[in-house]
């Protein structure tokens, strides 16, 4: 068979380029091993300035309060806010606490008692961050301390719950958009040196006289690859498992089924680029361009598309990698079925027949 010829010569030549073999094996599990370490939305331990002017019972409550939190660390306790701002401005600390004098004597009196957090906001996200949890633990602090003086019991009393992330742990959120974002960029990678590599090599021509038709080329030299990205998911969703204890609440044949239309979809692009660019580097270069930047920055694995301007958003609704992340965070975090995930599916599937069907065009077996 034709094809079983075309795809058996693949395998041959990835046997000989161990370089091809790493990159499709090796390099998806060190990015999500590397990306998965380093990348973190989670602030904890943020270096705190205390200036508490009061020394008192209340104050001293407040400060405790803060420490048993587990988000704040206080890496100084210094007379005066003029002595703290050093320790801002090199950076030393994110947060300076000012507590000032009468702080005690204003609650016991029933008034409003004021509070100075002052914020390092060089990082504007860990700084909203870092001022979400003061107000969390200042308000709370208030409530003890109003239901104390009161003596009663809140009228309203406001119990939260999360789903899906429950711990609100952004590796939760992170690995399972690695999947999507890495298997995008990998794919499209080692299918764009496929036909390059046949015209730089000189065996173009080879491949010309035979009577294989542009279908039988493009399958064959897909194959193999497809089989490799089905093994990468395999092993990602296994490491985001054991590794990171990312929770896994969906089917695994929803996953299966969607990574197999999305890899067509990223591999038939990278035989695209191959057939177009007639060149490895030229083509390594242009694949990494074209699914790197889109797929980290567009799919809505760093930034929710729903708040990007208008155009980014039309932009972002043509990456495949977009559907594909709701798709993997669907298995894993919310156990959700094709009932609810149909129309990501879907058009993944259309996106991979688009694709095919341009890598099919774009190679022509005539060496003019």
């Amino acid at each position: 068979m034709r094809l079983r010829a075309v795809a058996r010569k693949e395998i041959i030549q990835l046997r000989r380029d161990p370089r091809s073999l790493a990159m499709g094996f090796a390099l998806p599990i060190l990015l999500l091993i590397l990306f998965g370490y380093a990348i973190t939305f989670d602030v904890r331990h943020v270096a705190t300035a205390l200036v508490d002017q009061d020394r008192t019972a209340q104050s001293r409550a407040l400060v405790d309060a803060f420490r048993a939190s587990g988000y704040f660390d206080i890496a100084a306790s210094l007379p005066t806010e003029r002595d703290a701002e050093p320790w801002l401005d090199t950076a030393r600390v994110q947060l300076i606490l000012v507590i000032p004098p009468g702080f005690a004597a204003d609650l016991g009196a029933g008034r409003r008692a004021p509070l100075q957090a002052l914020v390092d906001g060089s990082d504007a996200n860990t700084a909203t961050i870092v001022l979400g949890y003061t107000q969390a633990i200042v308000q709370q602090f208030s409530q003890r301390v109003a239901l104390t003086g009161a003596r009663r019991t809140p009228p309203v009393e406001t119990q939260s719950r999360v789903w899906y992330n429950e711990t609100l742990a952004s590796r939760n959120m992170i690995v399972p958009g690695l999947v999507a974002v890495i298997m995008a960029i990998i794919a499209a990678m080692l299918t764009s040196l496929t036909i390059a590599r046949e015209w730089e090599r000189g065996t173009m021509e080879q491949l010309a006289a035979t009577p294989v038709t542009r279908l039988e080329v493009v399958l064959g030299k897909l194959l193999p690859y497809l089989a490799i990205g089905l093994v990468d998911v395999l092993v990602a969703a296994v490491l985001g498992v054991l590794l990171y204890h990312v929770p896994f609440r969906g089917s695994p044949w929803i996953l299966l089924v969607s990574s197999l239309f999305f890899l067509v979809g990223a591999l038939s692009g990278g035989i695209f680029i191959s057939a177009t660019t007639r060149s490895q580097l030229l083509a390594t270069q242009m694949a990494m361009l074209l699914t790197f930047l889109p797929s980290y920055l567009l799919s809505g694995f760093m930034f929710a598309v729903s708040v990007m301007p208008k155009p980014l958003q039309l932009l972002a609704a043509a990456i495949p990698a977009r559907y594909f992340l709701v798709i993997t965070r669907g298995v894993f975090l919310k156990g959700v079925g094709f009932e609810i995930l149909w129309m990501p599916c879907l058009i993944i599937a259309l996106m991979s027949v688009a694709l095919f069907g341009l890598a099919l065009r774009a190679f022509r077996k005539e060496l003019a």
